[in-house]
């Protein structure tokens, strides 16, 4: 009877081992791939990301916020050209030289409308060029090997009794269905950041006729903050990107298999909480709004 009862428990147990294996097996491979493909796409412009959207964005710009900041800009300059003859006492202190200064504000803010692609273009080549730098100076292999990581995985669930079995196929299961969760969601802010540069991209030329205005200007400078903001963004998240490598490079050090799948898991989330907060946090960083 007994030797029925052992053969009975040791099939289960087998059963549950090959259930855990088999979970463990790749769970983490689709997270290894999106985290890997980050510091490419981060560092990508936009006309880079996606040629066919960037020529669409463009076309939308040129043919259709162009022509409406050309008009805000007309109304801009004569808002303008009123403000500096009243300003000095009634026009009881006038001076000609405002009309240079005026020639002077038209030249730029032209140039500022008609140019706006190449600013913006500009301003993602330097981020470009900020996070292909970072990327050679941080490094790092930021894949999880669950099993070079966990150890001999196989050697400690064999001598696992058939409870602390349970618990480990319900926690692997859990974390199965979580990771490609936030695999997807690692991939969802770098598309998310690009689309937002797109949509910035878009309507350029209108925040930028405002520039030369010392009353409608911030409207113009604060647009200029948002694109270095989204630039920045792109920096940080290799920052993140490096911290999470670091952390993922000491999972070894865990004592049990329970502690490094959770440690997995956490830095996980870490890292995808993180990417998160990588907008607000260089947008709070350069005052953008």
């Amino acid at each position: 009877m007994l030797n029925i009862l052992d053969t009975i428990l040791e099939w289960i147990q087998d059963i549950l081992t090959e259930c855990i294996l088999d979970n463990l097996n790749g769970m983490f491979d689709q997270m290894n791939s999106e985290v890997g493909a980050v510091v490419g796409m981060a560092g990508q412009t936009p006309a880079s990301w996606n040629a066919g959207v960037f020529s669409m964005i463009r076309q939308l710009s040129d043919n259709v916020a162009v022509p409406i900041a050309g008009m805000i800009l007309t109304f801009v300059l004569g808002y303008e050209l009123i403000s500096m003859v009243i300003d000095r006492n009634n026009l009881h202190d006038f001076e000609t030289f405002i009309f240079f200064k005026w020639i002077f504000k038209c030249f730029v803010a032209v140039y500022f409308v008609t140019h706006t692609f190449d600013i913006t273009v500009g301003i993602f080549e330097l981020a470009q060029f900020m996070v292909l730098r970072s990327a050679a100076v941080i490094g790092g292999n930021t894949a999880i090997d669950f099993a070079a990581a966990a150890g001999n995985i196989e050697s400690q669930i064999s001598a696992m009794g058939i409870g602390e079995l349970f618990g480990l196929l319900v926690e692997t299961l859990l974390l199965r269905l979580t990771v490609p969760i936030m695999a997807v969601c690692v991939m969802l802010v770098l598309v998310g950041r690009m689309v937002e540069i797109y949509v910035y991209c878009s309507v350029g030329a209108i925040p930028l006729a405002t520039m030369t205005n010392r009353e409608w200007g911030q409207m113009g400078s604060n647009y200029l903050r948002s694109l270095a903001a989204l630039g920045l963004q792109g920096f940080f998240i290799m920052i993140c990107i490096a911290i999470y490598a670091a952390l993922v490079g000491q999972i070894g050090s865990a004592g049990s298999v329970h502690a490094a799948i959770w440690r997995c898991a956490g830095y996980t989330v870490l890292l995808c909480f993180s990417l998160f907060k990588t907008g607000s946090v260089s947008k709070s960083i350069l005052n953008a709004h």
